[in-house]
């Protein structure tokens, strides 16, 4: 059940990095809209391998198969099915690593739950890779929200603790940020960094206290993206270290509607949108297969051992990770709004 995800729109990715492909289900789509495939296929193009600063040279055209779902053009209010098949895998790469799991990685971890047979080439079901299928449910995901009023909208924060300051890139990136990821590709290592989003047009209203807030929703989506380490809403952890006074947003009047004059709470209060820009960061850590010797242990030979990771891997994942927060975030979002639609 890890690999599910929503109330009302429940999602569902499958496959491995290596497999012959990788997909996703999505039931409780509403019928009848217009799917606009360009913009759909702009859009996985973000996230596409080999588009953006320090990322890997892995080639694949990221382009969804439908399998149902979808008619005419149209959704049709059954569940959407979808594949994106598999072409450029170099399996070989990971014959060498097959018992040294990766530090960092998920190798291990998988390998402890569900026993040697696992797949574990290019990552397996924990792969990067498995978030291509989740930007197909959060690129229609998009779509349905803009048709409301309802905009999704990342960027690159800050890479290796620089915050992004100079003249942006096509990617996000300043020049100072290319040259740290550069700087770590040619040591055989990678750097993580931040991603800022925000979500305008999210009426007031949405969500619940406790367990079910708007916040759970969106941080349990944002961590379905395996490179997450941490995220904060509004001023986060800032919050902790200032007065009530400080931290606290004063309420006030725009013509018929109440709005805050400040929004350091995020958009969120209590786990109910407030009506205010739902505003957050998401900590990307840096790719673990890295070409620089690491400890680590031959799991069939139960001996420590020193492993360098061949293959073709990112320096730095976040350039393509700021679509795949915008598709989580537009799936959590989502989840939410829809039941005020029907």
């Amino acid at each position: 059940m890890g690999s599910i995800f929503g109330k009302n729109i429940r999602v569902s990715i499958f496959g491995e990095s290596h497999g012959a492909a990788i997909g996703c289900a999505i039931d409780g789509f509403p019928a009848s809209m217009a799917v606009d495939f360009a913009a759909l296929a702009a859009f996985m193009a973000r996230r596409a391998p080999g588009a953006t600063a320090g990322s890997t040279p892995r080639r694949e055209a990221d382009a969804p198969e439908f399998l149902s779902g979808i008619a005419n053009g149209r959704t049709t209010g059954t569940p959407i099915a979808a594949i994106i098949r598999n072409s450029d895998q170099h399996s070989g790469d990971y014959a060498a690593i097959a018992s040294t799991p990766r530090p960092g990685h998920a190798d291990l971890a998988q390998r402890m739950r569900y026993g040697d047979s696992c797949d574990l080439r290019g990552g397996g079901h924990a792969s990067g890779r498995l978030t291509a299928p989740l930007c197909i449910a959060g690129g229609l995901a998009l779509q349905w929200l803009a048709q409301r009023g309802i905009s999704i909208a990342a960027r690159i924060d800050a890479i290796h603790g620089h915050p992004i300051a100079g003249e942006r890139d096509a990617s996000g990136l300043d020049a100072a940020a290319r040259a740290e990821i550069e700087t770590a590709r040619a040591a055989g290592d990678s750097v993580g960094g931040t991603i800022a989003c925000e979500i305008n047009g999210v009426p007031p209203g949405v969500g619940s206290p406790i367990f079910d807030g708007l916040e759970n929703r969106i941080a349990a989506a944002v961590f379905g993206i395996p490179a997450v380490k941490g995220i904060e809403f509004g001023n986060g952890f800032e919050a902790a270290t200032l007065l009530g006074s400080e931290n606290n947003d004063a309420f006030a009047l725009d013509g018929e509607k109440v709005v805050t004059a400040t929004n350091r709470h995020g958009g969120i209060l209590g786990g109910i949108s407030s009506g205010m820009p739902i505003t957050f960061r998401v900590a990307i850590k840096p790719t673990p297969s890295i070409a620089k010797a690491q400890r680590t242990v031959d799991v069939s030979k139960h001996e420590e051992c020193e492993i360098r990771v061949p293959g073709r891997h990112d320096a730095c994942i976040v350039p393509r990770a700021v679509p795949v927060v915008e598709a989580a975030a537009a799936i959590a979002v989502m989840d939410g709004v829809v039941v005020r639609c029907r």
